[in-house]
């Protein structure tokens, strides 16, 4: 994936425990598929709204 400026073109998702859309990071470039959460305070909170 080329990332040439343009935010447009990224992927998203949306969160699981928040239901906010974000977009693609590259940290997130080899485990793009796993990815759930749109940050670790979201990670954090999975069980209790489960």
């Amino acid at each position: 994936m080329s990332y040439k400026g343009n935010k447009f073109h990224l992927p998203t998702k949306i969160c699981v425990t928040c239901g906010k859309p974000f977009t693609w990071r590259k940290k997130w470039e080899r485990c793009w598929d796993e990815v759930k959460y749109c940050s670790d305070r979201c990670r954090r909170q999975k069980s209790t709204n489960t």
